[in-house]
């Protein structure tokens, strides 16, 4: 056992797990969760004719599809096949089957009945996979040296990933550049330097996080590569209405771009602001000013100050409110105070294990302390007063 530990390999990029027997042969099995944009199959075990035939097919990092088994073969989840390619074929994984791949489609907008799918040859075999796995091997060289051939170029652009082809005769070139680029000359020598097929493919920023993975800010994977396959435009109004702080090294993300989970709670902070008023101008009462110092949004609640330069004695109010109080104004009419209303109840500490109060410790203390002065008390009182011994009779 621990032989086979010290010879796996674990392919995050592809999901899958890559070991050799004692014999010498070449072993290669899907990793579920392991793969960036996984679909958990929550129709497992649900059967459709219609739907039987198309599997969703995982190749390097985000890049999927969804295939047609055209071999006549047993297909499953975790099976290795080879696959139709433009040129040539491909090896991927089978990661979804069943009714759930007709789900894929509806987001993905992929009408069945139009779209010319892609085949599915035959299932790989063992030197279909020794070849897969030479050419996932040439990878990381090749990245590098047409990193540093676009640089000799004075291209303006990042390579940021190479793809190889099943068969070893086709490279995907992901790069990213802020203008145009004139790559012919790149792939001239790149086609002499490793001897085949170019493909370039440009990607943003934000791809490119997805591509690579990580872990954000708050813990979790990264949402480009967890489940985000179509990005929208994220502006700092997002960050505006949410009140939340503008700045950048806080609102960007990985990729140098601001978050996608800003998008997110736009939607109920947008909703919310329509239901509160607009004060332009304080509140006038019968005792004074009351400016505006804070507004809590998803509670739709506004906290006023008679004091413009002070948090101390705030007082807080429902945007109706508010509301109200401004039509009182706007036709002459002051409010007696905002003292008449009921001050808010600072909240008691709950601790983890309880609703015990955290000063509960001291409090026994305090108990304790009481009990040990009573039992001198008693020794002292039980003691002879006169510093005599006692007698027996």
């Amino acid at each position: 056992m621990e032989k086979n530990n010290e010879t796996k390999q674990y392919d995050c990029s592809r999901g899958c797990v890559v070991s050799r027997s004692d014999d010498g042969e070449l072993n290669c099995s899907y990793r579920q969760g392991c793969c960036k944009l996984e679909v958990y199959d929550w129709l497992s075990g649900i059967n459709q004719e219609q739907y039987k035939d198309y599997f969703e097919v995982r190749f390097k990092n985000t890049r999927k599809g969804i295939y047609v088994n055209g071999s006549g073969q047993t297909v499953k989840m975790g099976d290795i096949v080879i696959v139709e390619a433009t040129n040539g074929h491909d090896v991927g994984i089978v990661t979804l089957e069943g009714p759930v791949v007709a789900r894929q489609m509806v987001c993905k907008k992929i009408d069945p009945a139009a779209t010319e799918f892609k085949r599915i040859y035959r299932k790989a075999k063992s030197f279909d996979i020794e070849k897969w796995q030479e050419a996932i091997a040439r990878e990381h060289e090749t990245m590098i040296r047409s990193r540093q051939i676009a640089a000799e170029l004075g291209l303006e652009m990042k390579i940021g990933d190479v793809e190889f082809q099943g068969d070893g005769t086709k490279a995907i070139f992901y790069y990213i550049a802020d203008g145009r680029v004139d790559f012919r000359q790149l792939i001239k020598v790149f086609a002499e330097e490793f001897r085949i097929r170019i493909e370039m493919k440009q990607i943003g920023a934000r791809q490119e996080a997805g591509l690579i993975g990580g872990l954000g800010v708050c813990g979790r994977e990264l949402c480009c590569s967890n489940y985000i396959s179509a990005f929208q435009s994220i502006t700092t109004a997002a960050a505006r209405c949410q009140d939340l702080s503008l700045n950048p090294q806080k609102l960007a993300g990985q990729c140098g771009k601001l978050k996608c989970c800003l998008n997110y709670e736009t939607a109920s902070y947008i909703d919310a602001q329509s239901r509160i008023p607009k004060v332009s101008a304080p509140l006038e009462f019968q005792d004074g000013l009351a400016y505006l110092m804070k507004t809590d949004i998803l509670k739709e609640q506004m906290s006023f100050s008679y004091d413009p330069h002070s948090l101390s004695n705030l007082f807080t109010l429902s945007a109706a409110e508010v509301r109200e109080i401004q039509k009182m104004n706007k036709n002459g009419i002051k409010p007696e105070s905002l003292k008449s209303e009921p001050e808010p109840v600072a909240p008691e500490f709950i601790s983890a294990v309880g609703d015990d109060s955290i000063t509960r410790f001291d409090e026994a203390r305090k108990r304790k302390r009481k009990n040990k002065n009573r039992k001198h008390n008693r020794k002292s009182n039980s003691a002879p007063q006169d510093g005599g011994t006692k007698t027996q009779q």
